[in-house]
């Protein structure tokens, strides 16, 4: 979990160019990136460019961080339009390679992100949530894997906290009706839980 006590002493030698400071908030942030990175993208070849991506932005953006604001919430943001612009520039270049231009594919490794994913319930959940749209994906993605509040969410996405919880609802519904005989009422306690 991203802690803004141990997050807000680094900032300013950030904005001042030490790069011992942004190594520190490197070790800091990098599971909670990598994580939601993970969650976010379409494809898991894509997480090392999104993650990337990310630190670029993060590293322009340092000096727009208003302090008063939750960090956490603040660097969700910025995954979230990461990863959004990764998937904007991968349809490009399908286009592109449509086109007669071809796209070069780096050679899959195991990745540590492997180790994320207990059970194959689990997995199979995040095929489920993989197949939702984007807008819905983040809302879950942040809610269930990066425990954010729905405020932090809204404050992440730059919504409505009113259109952040409709966007949980209809997620929450399509996962529901995805996973069909997933989930199942629990005869002896009558509550509706899922299996993961």
């Amino acid at each position: 979990m991203i802690n803004d006590m141990e997050i807000q002493p680094l900032l300013q030698p950030i904005m001042e160019g030490d790069e011992a400071a942004f190594r520190q908030l490197y070790h800091l942030v990098h599971p909670h990136i990598y994580r939601t990175a993970y969650f976010l993208a379409a494809n898991e070849g894509d997480v090392n460019d999104i993650v990337s991506e990310v630190y670029m932005a993060l590293f322009q953006a340092i000096s727009s961080y208003q302090a008063q604001r939750p960090f956490r919430s603040w660097l969700n943001g910025i995954i979230v339009r990461q990863a959004s612009n990764w998937k904007r520039k991968l349809w490009r270049a399908m286009r592109l390679k449509a086109r007669g231009q071809q796209l070069w594919i780096g050679d899959p490794s195991p990745a540590p992100e492997e180790g994320l994913f207990a059970t194959e319930e689990q997995r199979e959940m995040l095929q489920h949530v993989n197949r939702l749209s984007a807008k819905l994906r983040e809302v879950i993605v942040l809610r269930y894997y990066q425990d954010c509040s729905y405020e932090e969410i809204a404050s992440a996405l730059g919504l409505p906290l009113g259109t952040v919880k409709s966007r949980h609802h209809a997620a929450i519904s399509k996962l529901r009706q995805a996973l069909g005989e997933a989930w199942a009422v629990d005869r002896e306690g009558g509550k509706q839980h899922v299996h993961t």
